[in-house]
């Protein structure tokens, strides 16, 4: 544990006292007077001068001494003393991730079989996606749908549950019936590009192929490739099946333009493979300050002006009634 303040600056007003000395009036005393005929010739005969109605009170050193003292117990009180420990380091990651889902159509499909249940590849991907958003806790996740358009469900956030809860609520066929790749990149490219931290990584899943797209997927791609932004693609379904129109040959591409990889999810088994992978690929590796113990200390030197401030003025009624006293008995 060292010490230390953490408002040291406010040491910077203890010459503050000299400044309002110097700027503010003297304050002045006044005494009773009495008026008297002839008094000038009185004061000769007596031998005695007369004294002014009005004046400054001395500074006695050792008030002054404890005034002082107090003011500076009091700044150094405000000037919040501490005692710090060391702080300890901790893993997190620094990455902005966004998930972009294809929802048109053809994700309707109701091939896929998750703990006995046949769902739609929709229903499985939901399902699923939750357990790789948990696991990517620290992350800032950002949700992006896209069909003929692309939409963003939700900017980039540290809070899974609302991503979960933003995933639930979402259904097929809301950003259109097509499959717009090109799109979804583009806009991915737009979302990042106000982002300051260098890992960002886009998660692409679709089971299609691109449909008139404003962009196309692979110039898009090369975008990404200079806003230093890598593209994982997921391919749902089976490409070789009857009626597929999953073109893994394009998701590779898009994949090895900005460094990152393609997985072929068959089934909910393959998709949590490439979860898995994906974790693997994109592990926490960023190392942040914790949280550090302290132990304030400021109530001391307050608790000691305090203190000081009663005895002094305890002292300054004592010789008050002093004065008093000794008055009335000359009286």
């Amino acid at each position: 544990m060292s010490f230390e303040f953490e408002y040291i600056w406010f040491f910077w007003l203890v010459p503050l006292p000299l400044l309002v000395i110097w700027l503010a009036p003297p304050f002045k005393k006044r005494r009773t007077a009495m008026k008297h005929t002839r008094f000038e010739q009185k004061a000769d005969i007596t031998g005695q001068k007369a004294k002014k109605a009005a004046w400054v009170s001395k500074r006695h050193s050792l008030n002054q001494l404890t005034l002082w003292l107090i003011w500076i117990l009091l700044v150094g009180a405000a000037a919040h003393p501490q005692l710090s420990g060391q702080p300890e380091m901790q893993v997190k990651n620094a990455r902005s991730f966004f998930i972009a889902a294809d929802i048109s159509f053809s994700m309707d499909t109701r091939d896929w079989r998750l703990n006995g249940q046949q769902l739609t590849r929709w229903e499985a991907i939901k399902s699923i996606m939750a357990e790789f958003i948990d696991d990517r806790e620290g992350d800032r996740l950002g949700l992006i749908f896209f069909g003929s358009n692309a939409y963003l469900q939700s900017p980039l956030t540290t809070d899974l549950n609302f991503i979960k809860w933003q995933l639930e609520e979402t259904d097929i066929g809301m950003a259109g019936q097509m499959t717009g790749i090109g799109n979804a990149i583009g806009y991915a490219n737009k979302l990042f590009k106000n982002d300051t931290i260098e890992n960002k990584v886009l998660l692409l899943l679709t089971d299609g192929v691109d449909s008139g797209s404003d962009i196309l997927p692979m110039d898009a791609a090369e975008i990404a490739k200079n806003d230093s932004i890598t593209i994982y693609t997921l391919g749902i379904g089976d490409a070789n099946a009857p009626n597929a129109d999953l073109d893994e040959q394009s998701l590779t591409t898009i994949a090895e333009i900005t460094g990152g990889q393609y997985f072929a999810a068959i089934n909910p088994e393959e998709l949590k493979k490439a979860y898995q992978t994906l974790n693997e690929l994109e592990p926490i590796e960023w190392e942040e300050q914790d949280y550090k113990p302290v132990v304030t200390l400021y109530h001391y030197p307050l608790m000691v002006a305090l203190g000081l401030a009663l005895f002094h003025q305890l002292i300054l009624a004592v010789i008050h009634l002093s004065s008093s006293l000794i008055n009335s008995k000359n009286d």
